[in-house]
């Protein structure tokens, strides 16, 4: 995959994360008074971060299998095989209620997850700006 779909496609994933993150943050700010609610957070950059470093992490010497039962001693992850995962927080506790749900902190993830938002959509306006810039020079 050349390095402009490559580009884009993360790009176009981390902007479908972004909006997940968002409903996410606005559903916990819906439940913060509900008593032994549990607020939920996406996982997806670690996963993602893994997926990526299998790329570059292939050992010296693979094993060979001869038998389809037989596991592999590497597995190289697809990037674009990673799942939105929501998980749901059951360790902390913020309400004596049993609720977990910190206002300011979902107010502050909000934010955070805006100001990604806006510069993925930049980052992606700009790989089209530059394909734009090379057909018409």
């Amino acid at each position: 995959m050349n390095t402009f779909a490559r580009n884009l496609d993360m790009l176009h994933r981390a902007l479908d994360v972004s909006t997940v993150r968002r409903q996410v943050i606005a559903n916990n700010l819906a439940n913060a008074n509900v008593p032994n609610f549990k607020r939920s957070v996406v996982n997806f950059e670690s996963e993602l971060k893994r997926a990526l470093n299998t790329e570059s992490q292939r050992p010296v010497m693979e094993l060979s299998l001869t038998h389809p039962d037989h596991i592999p001693n590497f597995k190289e992850r697809d990037y674009r095989d990673v799942e939105i995962r929501r998980v749901l927080d059951y360790a902390s506790t913020y309400n004596n209620n049993g609720n977990n749900v910190d206002p300011e902190q979902e107010f502050m993830l909000a934010t955070q997850n805006q100001m990604a938002y806006t510069l993925y959509a930049q980052a992606a306006a700009f790989e089209f700006s530059q394909v734009n810039q090379v057909l018409r020079g």
